[in-house]
């Protein structure tokens, strides 16, 4: 029961890494029509930016993830003006292959600036386990889960109960019709994409103490996602987030029950 428990509880860490990437792609796709398949790329690049600035310039990292926010946000409102606002006119498969190209564009440009070497990237949390009915999970994972939650329960709130979640919802439901009922459809896109980048950039800062920083970093993260948005739909902000936790779950009992090679898979 121990070893169930212990599972579960690290299928909650890397479900709500997946979610927040998940929740980040499903607004992409109700403000922009576009499945983001950059979500990751983009994620890696800024988690990058945090290392950079931890590791070489200094800076206390939540300073430097602080930084990597602001990153993250300053990524999405240029790919937004740069690139989305002029494809109105293309077709969903068209804005797709635009992400892939971003994608291209994101990987091929970071090791200019960031270099090719693996990185570190510490806990958020120092070391310690907490022990729950025989299992063990570290107080990093912990804090993982707690704020995965926390920023996905702040998000849903902010659509469901101010201005700015309601001009999100009515853009996501009809854009023109949006915009003919005076939302600024524009800022409300260009804030989703902000929206998506700073969803990324926490995600990777959960995923890197696991690993190393590299530019393969959100590889997995963004399949995972991927495949929890299908699982959850399209036509909600809910259903991917739980997709996601049933993405984490499925996975962790698959490598721990059945093979690794499953796991994987999934």
């Amino acid at each position: 029961m121990a070893t169930f428990i212990q599972i579960i509880l690290r299928s909650l860490e890397t479900g709500s890494i997946y979610a927040l990437a998940a929740l980040g792609i499903i607004i992409i796709y109700r403000t922009s029509y576009a499945t983001n398949f950059a979500q990751g790329a983009v994620a890696m690049f800024n988690t990058y930016v945090v290392t950079l600035l931890f590791g070489q310039v200094g800076l206390p990292l939540w300073l430097a993830i602080i930084g990597g926010i602001l990153s993250a946000i300053v990524t999405g409102v240029l790919i937004d003006i740069v690139v989305i606002r002029h494809t109105k006119n293309v077709s969903i498969v068209g804005k797709q292959i635009i992400t892939l190209g971003l994608v291209m564009i994101v990987v091929g440009f970071a090791p200019l600036l960031f270099g090719v070497d693996p990185l570190r990237l510490p806990r958020l949390i120092s070391n310690g386990d907490l022990s729950i009915f025989g299992a063990s999970i570290s107080y990093n994972g912990l804090f993982n889960i707690a704020l995965g939650l926390a920023i996905m329960l702040l998000l849903f709130y902010i659509l469901q109960n101010t201005k700015w979640g309601l001009a999100i919802r009515v853009t996501a439901s009809n854009e023109p019709v949006a915009r003919l009922m005076g939302v600024p459809t524009k800022r409300v896109t260009m804030a989703a994409w902000a929206i998506a980048g700073v969803l990324g950039v926490i995600a990777g800062v959960m995923t890197a103490p696991m690993t190393s920083v590299t530019l393969q970093l959100m590889d997995e993260v963004q399949i995972t996602a991927l495949v929890a948005v299908v699982l959850g739909g399209f036509q909600t902000f809910y259903g991917p987030v739980l997709g996601a936790y049933i993405m984490g779950i499925t996975r962790n009992l698959l490598l721990y029950y059945v093979s690794s090679v499953w796991g994987g898979q999934i």
